[in-house]
């Protein structure tokens, strides 16, 4: 399975964001997307989601044309996303915001074991409203969220932002786990340098909206990488 992006671009009113992006991820990778701020690591994800138009360019998954599709039909063709921010519903409880995830898979809705084992929290406050969660602990209810809908393609991003450091440990754990099952692509979009080096694979550098170093990480070399996030 593999997501595939052909000479994407996109635009913000009268200003052009991204600039023929060309990348893709393959299942039983990390496909981390690095750079600055600014420089369109956010927009891209958002794009190959389909939450804002994209002005040109082709996104395909497993070969089929994702074109411009509603959350939820994309959610149904197996794209996951845990945004930046985490948009989790605050006066809904930890139960129920997992439970939302039940609109995009067939009956019968149970979540699933897994889900508890690797974040304990969640089962400790199954009934504190997710607004009363902290960062970290938000964090772990929206990944859990996408992993109860069994994604082909996992988007992550920005997922160690405002997080302390353990529990920015059991996310690349996590991570870690669902890479090594070999059943889903994961595209990380990350500013923290050490956690997307440690979790990637596949490495694309954004600069000014355009890819300006790509390959895989071990050929890349951590000095290159780390000089090309820094200019």
């Amino acid at each position: 399975m593999m997501l595939k992006v052909e000479n994407l671009t996109l635009h913000y009113g009268g200003s052009q964001i991204l600039h023929g992006i060309d990348m893709e991820a393959r299942v039983g990778e990390v496909t981390c997307v690095m750079g600055n701020n600014g420089m369109g690591k956010t927009s891209l994800l958002k794009a190959i989601a389909g939450t804002h138009p994209r002005s040109g360019g082709k996104v395909t998954l497993d070969g089929e044309d994702l074109g411009v599709l509603r959350p939820e039909a994309l959610a149904r063709k197996g794209v996951a996303v845990v945004p930046q921010g985490r948009m989790i519903f605050p006066l809904l409880t930890v139960t129920e915001n997992l439970q939302t995830a039940f609109a995009t898979r067939p009956k019968p809705h149970v979540i699933p074991e897994e889900v508890y084992e690797l974040f304990p929290v969640l089962r400790d406050m199954a009934n504190r409203r997710g607004g009363d969660l902290s960062g970290g602990q938000q964090q772990q209810l929206a990944i859990a969220r996408a992993m109860i809908m069994r994604p082909k393609l996992l988007l992550l991003d920005e997922p160690t932002e405002g997080i302390q450091p353990n529990i920015i440990q059991q996310i690349g754990r996590v991570i870690r786990l669902l890479r090594d099952r070999g059943d889903l692509a994961i595209v990380l979009v990350e500013q923290y340098f050490d956690f997307a080096y440690d979790l990637a694979d596949r490495v694309y550098i954004l600069k000014r909206g355009a890819v300006d170093v790509a390959g895989m990480r071990d050929d890349l070399g951590r000095e290159r990488m780390k000089a090309a996030v820094s200019v």
